[in-house]
């Protein structure tokens, strides 16, 4: 039996990229496959990162394209973080 919880915060992971010029949130495999940017994003709850890993594939990116992937990880990794919760709920 646990004393104390283990478990400091919420954690959330997502991949997005650029294919083709355009940016992707959660790249399945076959566009992970063909993505001249593959750029993996874990953060917390409270919106700090826990790993940026990317990699220029195809071709190399400029630092605005890397902010516009940012912007978009994030509100996926909200919804995920969000989902966590509302099973967290359900286990209730």
């Amino acid at each position: 039996q646990l004393i104390k919880d283990p478990v400091k915060g919420q954690v959330a992971a997502v991949s997005v990229g650029l294919v083709a010029g355009f940016p992707l949130l959660d790249l399945d495999y076959s566009e992970d496959s063909r993505a001249d940017v593959d750029l993996n994003v874990v953060m917390d709850a409270q919106g700090r990162f826990l790993e940026l890993q990317g990699s220029a594939e195809g071709a190399p990116f400029s630092r605005e394209e890397l902010h516009k992937l940012l912007d978009m990880a994030t509100p996926g990794l909200r919804t995920l973080h969000a989902a966590q919760l509302e099973v967290l709920s359900e286990q209730e």
